[in-house]
């Protein structure tokens, strides 16, 4: 295993299978997010069940949390490869000619990202720890009894700071996916007959996924 890790191209699967990995956890937690513009109700039974079904809390979870930590020490790791590789390509031809601004700014998009899912963790993640596991709650609901997570996440969509931020980092979320998505299916060798269609959906997940959540995020903040 340690083997794999020290190769240039074993970095690269392994940074390939995480961002698979949280491309998908991304599609569900848009898939529940989008609910709350639908139907409340739905969105609340839906994040009652995520927030309190073991498997998901004690398995999923902590894998979640892994696989986000990896996957940006792993873009850390490879962006210094990559600078040394780039300074070498400088020296013998114009390096910026060969590749795109996203290719070449994955770093700086990679790292807004980590910022925004700092504050998206103090914002959502660490009260709901606090809330289930420090409180004792694990009810999910409001002393109305009605469930407690639609009004939460419109409360945290009212400052128009907060909404701003939330659509800054999804632009950045969108720039990062259009050559993420596209490197991780060559790092794992999906170059053939479905590369174009692979290319043109990657395209409509890394446009649309970040411009719905924009969408839910002004949505609320326009309808609380």
């Amino acid at each position: 295993m340690s083997g794999i890790f020290n190769s240039s191209i074993g970095r690269k699967f392994a940074m390939a299978l995480s961002a698979f990995f949280l491309m998908i956890f991304i599609l569900q937690h848009f898939a529940i997010n989008i609910l709350s513009v639908f139907s409340a109700d739905a969105f609340n039974e839906a994040s009652h069940f995520m927030g309190t079904f073991w498997a998901v809390q004690y398995l999923l979870q902590p894998v979640l949390i892994f696989g986000v930590i990896f996957h940006f020490v792993m873009g850390f790791i490879l962006e210094i490869q990559n600078n040394r590789a780039r300074a070498i390509s400088y020296a013998k031809n114009n390096g910026s000619a060969n590749s795109t601004w996203m290719s070449r700014n994955m770093i700086w998009s990679g790292g807004f990202i980590l910022v925004f899912l700092v504050i998206h963790f103090i914002d959502f993640w660490i009260p709901e720890i606090n809330t289930k596991y420090i409180v004792g709650d694990m009810s999910g609901t409001l002393p109305n009894g009605e469930f407690r997570y639609h009004e939460e996440l419109v409360h945290k969509f009212e400052p128009i700071w907060r909404v701003a931020l939330y659509c800054i980092g999804f632009v950045f979320l969108a720039l990062h996916l259009l050559h993420g998505f596209n490197s991780a299916f060559q790092s794992v060798g999906a170059n053939n007959k479905y590369t174009k269609g692979l290319k043109g959906f990657s395209k409509v997940y890394a446009i649309g996924i970040p411009l719905g959540f924009i969408f839910i995020a002004l949505f609320h903040h326009f309808n609380h």
